[in-house]
């Protein structure tokens, strides 16, 4: 057997069995048949990597956001705000120098070195990502992250200080019922959520199952 590679037993500790059968009966797991270099394979098969899934998610979340900010840039700047949804909606852009929902406001450098922290540290979390979930959410993170940040780095009034282009506001025009945002403040929300719920249910990065999140499930 090749050092490198789990036992069955190891496998159910790591929660990733082939046989999650075995496991809960604490039944040990056979090994399958023989492989090209005399080896018996483990019965545990490494999930494929998903690093694509992030990458699309951040690109597609960059690219709306950037786009969402030029369009209302130059169609609504300096223009009343636009009602949509009988109210519920207004298209109305704002510079907001803080963070997301206009949190921070005046900290818009520290915020910026953050959004570079945050991305930094999901690039290199990428290559061990084995959960759609996962990288679906963190995908939007990095993609709200990066949004905010080209603002943040060619918006006036300079450089890690430039403002970032809010336009969406809730059941008023000025923000006063929910603070004015955009694309990207709504991907790092609901990308935060879904972490946050994917770690709640014990579904780990690397595709595996907290083995006692399961355990008391199956109590």
């Amino acid at each position: 057997m090749n050092p490198s590679q789990p036992t069955g037993r190891e496998a159910c500790s790591q929660g990733r069995p082939i046989d999650e059968e075995a496991c809960s009966q604490s039944r040990p797991i056979e090994p399958g048949p023989a492989t090209a270099d005399g080896q018996k394979a483990t019965g545990v098969f490494p999930r494929p990597r998903r690093t694509g899934l992030l990458v699309a998610a951040a690109g597609v979340t960059l690219v709306l956001d950037v786009l969402t900010k030029i369009i209302v840039v130059t169609a609504l700047e300096g223009h009343p705000p636009v009602k949509l949804l009988g109210g519920a909606l207004y298209l109305v852009v704002y510079r907001n120098p803080g963070a997301a929902f206009s949190l921070a406001t005046g900290l818009t450098w520290v915020l910026s070195l953050i959004a570079v922290a945050v991305a930094v540290a999901i690039i290199r979390l990428a290559p061990r990502l084995r959960s759609a979930g996962w990288a679906f959410g963190l995908g939007l993170v990095l993609g709200g992250a990066l949004g905010n940040l080209v603002d943040r780095l060619l918006r006036a009034p300079g450089p890690l200080r430039g403002h970032v282009v809010d336009f969406l506001s809730l059941l008023a025009p000025d923000g006063s019922v929910w603070p004015v945002f955009n694309l990207a403040d709504s991907a790092i929300v609901c990308g935060g959520a879904l972490l946050v719920y994917l770690a709640a249910t014990g579904r780990e990065f690397d595709g595996s199952r907290s083995v006692r999140r399961r355990e008391a499930g199956n109590e």
